[in-house]
């Protein structure tokens, strides 16, 4: 494994235990300030920066106080110099919401970029798959 993928891996996995846990602080840490995230809840054109990135998360933590998971099932870290890519399966769901459907996976796709020495998160998705 690499040195940029193994840095990678680590920051990742670090932002999944922040959101696990609720750490706002820890869930910004290595988020560029010009970030694009799409989620799953509007709104639907994404947000764009880090503080309406930051205005996302209060209401998921008030949901996961629920009891809800948010855990890596798998992770995949494709690096260059300075850019990066990773996709991710994750649990995430209410103890009632994995019991009814144990294989739903949150979907993670990350895009990643050096930026003064270090890697910053640039792009974020999550979507969970339509069941409908």
């Amino acid at each position: 494994m690499s040195e940029n993928v193994a840095q990678i891996r680590t920051l990742i996995e670090k932002w999944t235990k922040a959101v696990h846990i609720g750490d706002l602080d820890g869930v910004l840490a290595d988020h560029a300030t010009d970030i694009v995230m799409f989620d799953v809840p509007p709104p639907e054109d994404g947000v764009r920066g880090i503080e309406a990135y930051r205005e996302t998360w209060p209401g998921f933590f008030e949901w996961q106080r629920e009891g809800a998971v948010f855990e890596i099932v798998s992770l995949d870290v494709i690096a260059a110099e300075d850019v990066a890519y990773a996709y991710a399966l994750l649990r995430c769901g209410t103890p009632e919401e994995l019991a009814s459907d144990p294989d739903n996976r949150l979907r993670l796709t990350l895009g990643l970029r050096k930026q003064d020495g270090r890697w910053v998160v640039a792009h974020e998705h999550h979507s969970f798959p339509d069941k409908t």
